[in-house]
């Protein structure tokens, strides 16, 4: 969930890794630090953003080589001494790390028993004087983290500088993302190809246990036993304009602002107006495949576990095959029953998402069958999966996901049109829901349109202290991402719930004090929908109606008309309000929208 880069070069380094280190404080954003090398290790760390670090690094600040980190805090409180690089009791060797050691209790006990003295209270620190115990006694930077790391339980992504050896710089993963960036006589790395595009195209992917030397005339990797590993750099699709703001106030608003084109993009080239059906030849799977599986399995976090409900019902809509979505965290640790007929779909927009990888890890372990629906070319959960679908949705960087979710609740869409044509789905169903599909970026424009109306009415709710999102079967993942959407940046209380169920306990919090959010969409269960609102009326509670026509003033006090498109995709459509009024709740709040507090953006921690 934090963020590193480091560079080695002929480049003074400090400038490219505060840049780099900008780029990457949507990952984490409590602390900050860098050190440079320059006849000994120069070190600059505080509590705070990047802006803050970067006033506190004087000029003479120089160096060719050096790393940097911003902070999610897990162990210890943000604070200047607990920001990264943590350094050795010598000063000899600097660390900077994502991820969590699981046995640093017992390795500091160990270390101070020894006579080593902690200045912090981080997990980090006890690599820094494990590396240095190590480096003494051997030849080499790279042989000392080896052995360091032999001792380590735990997830890592880390990178190493001494001061003994200036020009090189040691990296290494183990569930947490290390990207190799290849440039012109120097070498950079970091936790996310953000923090290179601006330098090099020109990527490499570590995969766990792996290692890397960096000098500024190239890099070397190897396994955790020494053996030379081989890697093939990637060619990185985005560059330094796709993490510009583009004249936008946030990129929050940006990204919601894009997803016509991003939608765009996610369906291009994969409809087939011939057959009907969805080319989706990243699955890997040929139609006798496709038709041996009973069931469909989906795994996610958070907003993409929304979209996985959204993908479980479409799949059984089109394909009839039975299918759920429950949270990857949760998933492998309540000893799952893997069975060879279900297909299991692992969702993530940055691809490396911890909870999710290890789900998958342990499927793979169990013989499961796994596709994955990410957003990152060469990331771990693309890498270990069967096969799978890429949003090409382009970086997302405002910790709340938008446009990944919408691509990837279009990804659901494509599968399951695949799913249906290949098993029982007639030709001229294939057509209507290609039509659809087709629609979609057309109108998602016309309900961007509606954002002064919407802002309107998110100022007009924003006051709430809490606030009811409901909707039924196909709105019921609508109002659980509308409701996770309103919580995470505006700070507003926020709860979802199937509207069924609503009189089964939560009416009782019904009032004026606490308006609801209903997803009505204008299918077989409108009138049902619309019940529940005479409910909430009749309680004295306040609504505001997302659906396809104008309410009726008896059962709504507002309300958002959206397109309609064909019933299976409408909550695609529904989505889109719901981010439009998270957003401006949280900007009336004075919210700092892109970086919510206490969240991050790609999770690579448990």
């Amino acid at each position: 969930m934090c963020g590193i880069v480091a560079y080695v070069g002929p480049k003074d380094a400090a400038p490219i890794l505060l840049e780099g280190l900008q780029r990457l404080e949507y990952r984490g954003y409590d602390s900050a630090g860098v050190v440079v090398s320059n006849k000994g290790l120069k070190v600059r760390k505080v509590k705070g953003r990047v802006a803050d670090l970067a006033a506190a690094v004087p000029a003479r600040f120089k160096g060719t080589l050096g790393i940097g980190h911003t902070r999610w805090a897990t162990h210890g409180a943000p604070s200047d001494v607990n920001a990264h690089p943590h350094l050795s009791s010598d000063g000899r060797i600097a660390v900077v790390h994502n991820g969590i050691i699981e046995n640093a209790d017992e390795l500091r006990a160990k270390l101070e028993a020894d006579g080593v003295v902690f200045s912090s209270e981080t997990d980090t620190e006890v690599l820094a004087h494990l590396i240095a115990r190590t480096a003494g006694e051997t030849d080499s930077l790279e042989e000392a983290v080896r052995a360091a790391l032999k001792r380590v339980v735990g997830t890592y992504g880390i990178a190493v500088v001494d001061a003994g050896r200036p020009g090189e710089v040691v990296v290494a993963r183990n569930g947490s993302p290390i990207v190799l960036g290849i440039g012109e006589k120097e070498m950079f790395a970091a936790s996310d190809v953000a923090a290179l595009v601006r330098y090099t195209r020109q990527v490499v992917h570590l995969e766990d246990g792996e290692l890397a030397v960096l000098k500024a005339d190239g890099f070397r990797t190897f396994a955790g036993d020494a053996r030379p590993t081989a890697k093939e750099p990637l060619t990185v699709d985005w560059d330094a304009g796709h993490y510009d703001t583009g004249g936008y106030e946030h990129y929050l608003l940006k990204e919601i602002s894009e997803q016509p084109d991003t939608v765009a993009r996610t369906l291009r080239g994969r409809l087939d107006d011939r057959f009907h059906i969805a080319h989706l030849g990243g699955l890997n799977m040929d139609a006798r495949e496709t038709r041996s599986f009973r069931r469909v399995k989906i795994i996610g976090c958070g907003s993409a576990y929304y979209s996985g409900q959204i993908g479980a019902q479409l799949i059984e809509e089109l394909a009839r095959i039975p299918a759920d979505a429950e949270p990857a965290s949760e998933f492998r640790y309540r000893g799952p029953v893997v069975e060879p007929d279900t297909l299991y779909v692992a969702i993530s927009q940055s691809g490396e998402t911890y909870d999710t990888l290890a789900a998958v890890q342990e499927l793979k372990r169990k013989g499961g069958r796994v596709l994955g629906i990410v957003n990152t070319v060469g990331s771990a959960i693309a890498r270990e999966c069967d096969g799978g679908l890429y949003l090409h949705a382009g970086p997302e960087v405002s910790v709340a996901s938008t446009k990944a979710f919408t691509s990837t609740a279009v990804a659901f869409a494509l599968l399951a049109l695949h799913l249906g044509r290949v098993r029982d789905l007639s030709p001229a169903e294939g057509r209507r829901i290609c039509q659809g599909l087709r629609a979609l970026p057309g109108q998602i424009k016309e309900i961007l349109a509606l954002e002064p109306q919407i802002k309107e009415l998110a100022h007009k709710y924003a006051g709430s202290p809490s606030m009811m999102f409901v909707g039924r079967v196909r709105g019921y993942p609508v109002a659980r991402e509308g409701a996770q959407k309103l919580k995470e940046i505006s700070y507003v209380h926020a709860e979802a719930y199937p509207a069924s169920e609503l009189k089964h306990g939560p009416l009782a919090l019904i009032g004026p004090e606490m308006p609801t959010v209903a997803i009505v969409p204008d299918d077989e269960l409108l009138d049902k929908n619309l019940t529940t609102l005479g409910e909430i009326r009749a309680r004295g509670g306040r609504v505001l109606m997302i659906g396809h026509r104008a309410a009726d003033p008896r059962l709504a006090d507002d309300h958002v008309v959206v397109p309609k498109n064909e019933t299976e995709l409408d909550p695609i459509l529904l989505t889109i309000p719901l981010q439009l009024f998270a957003y401006h709740a949280a900007v009336a709040l004075g919210r700092d929208v892109d970086k919510p507090r206490n969240l991050a953006k790609s999770v690579t921690v448990e």
